[in-house]
């Protein structure tokens, strides 16, 4: 019975390990290691609305408390209508949950477009 419950805890423990790989043994006998997930490529923020208003794009996200313009890489690709993407890039570590999120703006001079140039919101909508 001891010995079972030390296997079961050491499976435990090595499975957060081997979940971030998938190793494949093909027939010549080469292994092949493929990593699943990119942590250092950040995803789309998943956005609560967004819209242009007063020169500006004004997007609300989540926050705890913390969540400011500077903590996201805003990507605007030069297409017809620009498509824009914001990543977060730095995480909201403050305790304060603020139900409603937070309003954060971008400028048109900060996008890089001209005043009233039509664009898109690439990111997801929660």
């Amino acid at each position: 019975m001891m010995r079972a419950l030390k296997i079961f805890a050491a499976a435990a423990l090595a499975a957060p390990l081997l979940s971030a790989c998938v190793i494949y043994a093909n027939d010549s006998g080469d292994d092949v290691s493929v990593k699943l997930d990119r942590p250092e490529e950040a995803p789309a923020e998943a956005i609560r609305q967004a819209r242009f208003a007063d020169g500006a794009l004004v997007v609300r996200v989540d926050s705890n408390g913390c969540t400011q313009a500077s903590d996201f890489e805003v990507s605007v690709a030069d297409k017809t209508p620009a498509e824009i993407t914001l990543k977060r890039t730095k995480p909201d570590m403050c305790r304060a949950l603020v139900a409603e999120g937070v309003e954060l703006r971008w400028t048109y001079a900060d996008l890089g477009l001209e005043p009233g140039a039509p664009a898109r919101i690439l990111n997801p909508l929660k």
